[in-house]
């Protein structure tokens, strides 16, 4: 499924704005480009999620034990 285009447009207060239409041409959704930003960057990628995440090994830092004397 392809992911719908958007257009770009400016509400009364300036904010910039995401429109997408239906096929008739009639609005879909509108988001403020700034909600819309950021939940695609929240969202993770096909690729991204196949790729599985690695965790870094924790080196454990051996205690010195004191000397005695």
């Amino acid at each position: 499924m392809a992911k719908a285009r958007r257009t770009t447009h400016r509400s009364t207060a300036g904010k910039k704005l995401y429109a997408v239409r239906d096929a008739d041409g009639t609005f879909k959704d509108i988001q403020t480009y700034e909600r819309a930003h950021r939940a695609d960057l929240a969202k993770t990628s096909k690729a991204e999620a196949g790729k599985g995440k690695k965790k870094a090994a924790r080196k454990v830092a051996k205690k010195k034990t004191a000397k005695k004397r």
